[in-house]
């Protein structure tokens, strides 16, 4: 079938403004800002307002405001405050931004394997990575599904280890009705671009440990003591605060996060519902008690039903107008050049040359379930401006791609 005689779909894309909700109140709240003349955020309200907003709304203690989701796990992991060559045991699947913070906080990040229906970490696949060494858990919720906290909480205090929840994905996804972002020491949000609310960049954490939430405020802040009766640079820190133009487009934007995952989860049961029992996919498995976001909507290729898997289905998808990712990411984060290289400060390789054989053992033969699971995944994109056409469009494309790859073998 050529493409000339295909239905392509027009889909929102949440790259623009056809899938995003920015309105007036954005700019209205930018126009505030703007006539105030204050746009730092140690002078202005506006930043202030969205953390307090933000850790009544999730049901934390303390929320603080940054520049970056990266900047966000790096905060928390310098409020974890690492040893050079302590380990920090977390996922290989995930952004890069989740992952060098690790490495500037002079830790080893030693990945565990996944579960590859849902290509998270589970209690199972981080206990063989526990040592010693270990400093701290990172979980990742990726795409929006939340891992299965209760036993990975329960292994994290059995052996003492904090928990760092990733929540850059999963906005308002809960487990056994408990907030992403709660179950553990900190959480880490991020406000890119493509995530369920956006100020372009910028992030925000989590915490209701009071030491904690004091490390993480005096990491943002270049470790200078605002508000401290003699303050001083207690340590050394970066500056990731937010502006107050972002705080704008942020408080405006929380308005809407409800309904923006509320959105995104009817029309992905919507599709769920049409794709059930399709021959050689499997919809989103999502764990007893748990309730997923969708960041992004992930079905599961069985290559052995459909010749040439997630690749061959992704062609015909984009032939009607579907633009997916096979795979995900490429490789796991640990094939890349600064694991597999080592490449860090100059020549120095530090820190992993602090590190133990075991934790930088990349063999594929030791994560079945990280190749199996990227070999398998198919990641549609999703967003909240989907309507019920758009989704029963993506159903039939994804029903005659099905087909025509069959077709092809």
């Amino acid at each position: 079938m050529t493409t000339s005689t295909l239905t392509r779909l027009e889909l929102p894309s949440d790259q623009d403004a056809s899938g995003r909700t920015f309105g007036p109140e954005e700019l209205q709240q930018l126009a505030d800002v703007l006539a105030s003349g204050t746009l730092t955020s140690t002078k202005g309200s506006r930043v202030k307002q969205l953390e307090e907003r933000f850790a009544k709304l999730v049901g934390a203690r303390w929320a603080y405001a940054c520049s970056s989701g990266t900047s966000a796990i790096h905060a928390a992991i310098a409020a974890i405050d690492p040893e050079p060559g302590d380990e920090i045991v977390t996922t290989p699947i995930t952004d890069m931004g989740a992952l060098t913070p690790i490495l500037y906080q002079t830790a080893i990040p030693v990945f565990a394997d996944v579960d590859p229906r849902t290509l998270n970490v589970t209690a199972a696949t981080l206990e063989p990575k526990l040592s010693e060494r270990t400093k701290a858990i990172v979980v990742t919720h990726l795409f929006g599904n939340p891992c299965e906290m209760a036993d990975i909480r329960a292994l994290a205090v059995e052996r003492g280890i904090p928990v760092v929840e990733d929540c850059a994905q999963s906005f308002l996804a809960t487990c056994d009705g408990a907030q992403v972002g709660t179950l553990g020491a900190i959480g880490c949000f991020s406000l890119q671009q493509g995530k369920h609310i956006s100020t372009g960049e910028g992030g925000l954490v989590v915490t209701d440990d009071e030491a904690l939430a004091r490390r993480l405020f005096l990491f943002i802040n270049k470790a200078w003591g605002y508000g401290d009766p003699s303050p001083d640079h207690y340590f050394l820190a970066l500056n990731s605060r937010m502006t107050e133009l972002q705080g704008a487009v942020a408080v405006a934007q929380l308005d809407r996060l409800e309904g923006v995952v509320a959105a995104r989860q009817r029309t992905a049961v919507r599709l769920s519902e049409q794709l059930a029992g399709v021959d050689g996919i499997a919809v989103p498995w999502i764990a007893t008690g748990n309730q997923h976001s969708y960041w992004k909507y992930c079905l599961r290729i069985d290559s052995e039903r459909l010749p040439g898997g997630a690749d061959a289905l992704a062609v015909e998808l984009r032939e009607r107008g579907i633009f997916s990712s096979p795979r995900y990411i490429r490789k796991p984060a640990f094939q890349c050049q600064v694991f597999t290289e080592q490449r860090t400060f100059g020549n120095s390789r530090f820190p992993f040359n602090h590190a133990r054989p075991e934790a930088v053992d990349y063999r594929p033969e030791l994560y079945p379930g990280t190749f199996s699971g990227l070999e398998q995944v198919l990641v549609l994109p999703w967003n909240e401006r989907y309507t019920d056409d758009h989704v029963d469009g993506i159903a039939a494309a994804v029903i005659e791609a099905v087909s025509a790859v069959r077709g092809l073998a």
